[in-house]
């Protein structure tokens, strides 16, 4: 397994994680992890961070990770290198004080009046699959708040399909959140297998083989009191529907 290095220093760690690996184990399966990466080449990490007990019952070392990213998600993620740092990252997460910025590529074009906007929906677990949450009627158990901010950045028709490129910027840090808010406003994200239309392959019609949603950058604090930002260049896919598109380079 191949994990770029963006950013390094005393306290943080911010690696270039790939679509289709996971963060962590899930318990189902033997596949490689980022923590597997981490503990190969960070060693010193395993004891900064929280256990994670899986529903089967199995404790797993998270060592230094702060948040998370889904499996099929690419982009930034933070790791802290000491338990005090992981601490103060993990608070800022906590009081939503750390900027995150996803780009996804969506079904769809957004009318005039809703190329830029805010989803406030609370999102609870799907009733008609365990796998999945909801934010639509009929969602089930506990309700958690949750806020989207959204901005169009680019839109048209690519091979009969209409498309759009969107900034993302997730408020809150809910599950599965930004793909569960574009399918709620009937935008789902491109080459989502969970979560977009079943009815026929499109992604095969852009050439897009992969989940869609990629964790461009992440601003926060560091314990020394600096603030910085990490991006985490596009995917070769996304360039390719940005160059269908006429969009020479991200507008952020």
């Amino acid at each position: 397994m191949e994990i770029k290095v963006l950013y390094e220093d005393e306290y943080v760690l911010a690696l270039e994680k790939p679509s289709g690996i996971l963060v962590h184990s899930d318990g189902r399966n033997k596949e490689e992890t980022l923590v597997d990466w981490i503990n190969k080449n960070y060693p010193g990490l395993s004891d900064v961070g929280e256990h994670q007990t899986l529903q089967n019952g199995q404790i797993i070392k998270r060592p230094g990770i702060v948040h998370r990213l889904d499996k099929d998600t690419s982009g930034v993620i933070l790791v802290g290198k000491t338990k005090e740092a992981h601490q103060f990252l993990k608070e800022q997460f906590q009081n939503r004080k750390v900027e995150k910025i996803y780009n996804a590529i969506v079904w769809g074009n957004f009318l005039s009046d809703k190329k830029e906007g805010v989803i406030d929906k609370p999102i609870g677990r799907s009733s008609s699959d365990f796998r999945k949450w909801s934010a639509e009627y009929g969602a089930k158990g506990e309700m958690r708040e949750a806020e989207t901010h959204y901005k169009v950045l680019a839109q048209g028709e690519i091979d009969g399909e209409r498309v759009a490129y969107l900034e993302v910027k997730p408020k809150t840090g809910r599950t599965h959140q930004i793909r569960v808010h574009l399918k709620s406003i009937s935008h789902p994200v491109a080459g989502d297998k969970l979560y977009g239309p079943t009815s026929r392959n499109k992604e095969d019609n852009i050439g897009f083989d992969r989940l869609a949603l990629h964790a461009f950058s992440i601003k926060f604090e560091l314990p020394n009191h600096t603030h910085i930002t990490v991006e985490s260049p596009l995917p070769e896919g996304f360039s390719l529907i940005l160059s269908a598109l006429r969009v020479d380079s991200p507008l952020h």
